[in-house]
């Protein structure tokens, strides 16, 4: 067993004879890789993919870097290429939701369906928006984003320099502030 202060270089180092303790870097990540597939694609999808990141971690093990104390950004990495695999499927969803806009109105308070509406009309921009972006530019952004990772973390994972990582991040919010900055808010409120 591995005590919390082992760092994962040295558990994957170890899981080569000991297959077993691999176990402990998917205790310790699962979570976050989870949560960061789901964010991108959905739940169901979250669960094949996640099993899949695990996986190919497992297979690839033998060529982890060890100057990497934490497995994490190699674990995003792997389950960013994972997400590019299907990103036919995810821009073609961003756009189904841009697509449907917001719900229609419901009986109830005016307060909350405006609040709805106007949620949903921000989320049917935004989904337009990151569909927009670039592979690359949105991955960054959204490992950013979402899964708070540090510059050097996010190049880490998707193996680019960190100076690529500031270019994609700067003209991937770039692109998202105009897109959302086109569409009036005025009009959502006037429907109401």
């Amino acid at each position: 067993m591995s005590s919390p202060g082992v760092v994962d270089a040295e558990i994957i180092a170890s899981s080569l004879r000991h297959p077993e303790r691999f176990a402990v870097v998917f205790d310790r990540h699962a979570a976050h890789i989870h949560r960061y597939l789901a964010r991108r694609l959905g739940g169901q999808a979250a669960d094949d993919l996640m099993g899949e990141t695990f996986l190919i971690a497992f297979a690839c093990r033998t060529r982890y870097d060890p100057a990497f104390p934490s497995a994490r950004p190699w674990l995003y990495g792997i389950a960013t290429n994972l997400v590019g695999r299907r990103r036919r499927e995810e821009a073609r969803e961003y756009r189904l939701r841009a697509a449907l806009g917001p719900p229609a109105e419901q009986d109830g308070h005016a307060d909350r369906v405006a609040e709805r509406v106007t949620a949903q009309a921000m989320n049917g921009r935004l989904a337009a928006a990151l569909a927009g972006l670039a592979r690359g530019d949105r991955d960054v952004l959204l490992l950013i984003a979402w899964e708070g990772l540090a510059y050097e973390e996010v190049a880490a994972a998707l193996g680019i320099p960190v100076g690529t990582v500031r270019s994609r991040l700067n003209r991937a919010r770039r692109k998202v502030r105009a897109e959302l900055g086109h569409a009036p808010t005025e009009e959502v409120s006037n429907h109401g």
